[in-house]
């Protein structure tokens, strides 16, 4: 995807979350988010936009650091606002030098962007699920992502996060996984062997796996970052707990 895409997503998707977050209201929970209040998500993702602000100012990561948002509702969402269109602003150059916490991303402001569109189109989803009161996933009819972008997310999560994450140990499994998003036309093979590192490629054509998650890919996506989804899951699902999103 192009890099302005990326900027457009972030804009158009922090705007559905104010909208859904002001109708929902800040006490109301986020069911998706145990323990979340819909202050708590939009709290959240602003000092999220923050962090990224100062990773921009920062390449070496040393003094990276996240700002304070506000407790007052209203000052939250001005807030909220405010910082992610500096972010957005500041994320123009997309070649710009900045540290991400992720070693297999380019260190610019370019993965970020990418991150950043993700990052905040889940949370809006978060907020429209906090809105409906409910984890059904036909609650939020409004809401599909576009195919390529949606298969951009799962690939990000699956083929450039997974691999970097900490304490594969912790998984004894051992297996193949499909991940198939049908009307985008990708496939990735998850490879896991216990306590490695899973082995992650895209693959054109579907094999013969020990577990699979298939679907449109909006169902995909969403089903790949842990949120209520129509996708398929067959096969043995304790495969599926190290492509958790962490």
């Amino acid at each position: 995807m192009e890099h302005a895409s990326y900027l457009a997503i972030i804009g158009n998707q922090s705007r559905e979350l104010w909208a859904a977050a002001a109708k929902a209201g800040p006490a109301a929970p986020v069911p998706t988010c145990p323990k979340w209040t819909v202050q708590h998500l939009v709290a959240h993702l602003a000092k999220v936009h923050s962090w990224v602000r100062s990773a921009l100012t920062d390449p070496t990561g040393e003094n990276v650091r996240r700002g304070q948002p506000p407790e007052d509702w209203t000052e939250l969402l001005e807030w909220s606002a405010e910082q992610m269109t500096a972010m957005v602003d500041e994320l123009a150059d997309p070649s710009a030098p900045a540290w991400l916490p992720f070693t297999r991303f380019e260190q610019n402001a370019g993965s970020w962007a990418r991150r950043q569109a993700h990052e905040t189109a889940i949370h809006r989803l978060d907020a429209e699920h906090a809105l409906a009161g409910s984890t059904d996933p036909s609650s939020v009819p409004s809401l599909v992502f576009d195919p390529e972008f949606a298969a951009d997310g799962i690939d990000e999560l699956i083929a450039w996060i997974l691999p970097t994450r900490a304490k594969w140990d912790q998984f004894a499994v051992s297996g193949s996984v499909l991940v198939h998003a049908a009307d985008a036309g990708r496939m990735w093979r998850v490879v896991l062997h216990p306590g490695e590192p899973a082995t992650i490629d895209p693959v054109t054509a579907a094999f013969e796996a020990d577990a699979t998650i298939a679907g449109t890919a909006d169902a995909v996506y969403r089903r790949v970052w842990g949120r209520p989804s129509h996708a398929s899951v067959t096969g043995d699902v304790s495969l599926l707990a190290p492509l958790a999103a962490p």
